[in-house]
């Protein structure tokens, strides 16, 4: 059972990056997805998460209208678009696999956000 981020990096302020998520060990379509983040000295928050199926999202207050979240089930994939980026979302990036009482966590992703 494994979930490994990939594309974060440094980018400018307004810029943008695409984070995926490849889920590998467990039937994917069946969980739903979230994505987290940590910023330094600061606890872990929700981003978004999607429905199993995908028909349902939700985000954060904070990254509304800027990032959204999809899936793609048949690469057992998930992924955050995210536009507009402020140095407020400089952090380490989560994705998480929930089904009932388990979850599983990848090892996450840097995302700097800087000029």
């Amino acid at each position: 059972v494994q979930l490994v981020e990939s594309g974060g990096g440094v980018v400018q302020p307004g810029g943008s990056l695409r984070l995926s998520c490849a889920a590998s060990g467990f039937t994917f379509s069946n969980y739903v997805m979230s994505w987290h983040r940590q910023a330094p000295g600061k606890g872990r928050e929700l981003v978004a998460f999607i429905s199993n199926g995908g028909g349902n999202t939700n985000y954060a207050d904070s990254v509304k209208g800027r990032f959204t979240i999809f899936r793609d089930n048949a690469k057992n994939t998930v992924y955050l678009q995210m536009n507009r980026l402020e140095p407020e979302d400089t952090a380490v990036y989560y994705c998480k696999a929930e089904r009932f009482a388990f979850n599983v966590w990848g090892q996450g992703t840097q995302v700097t956000v800087s000029s």
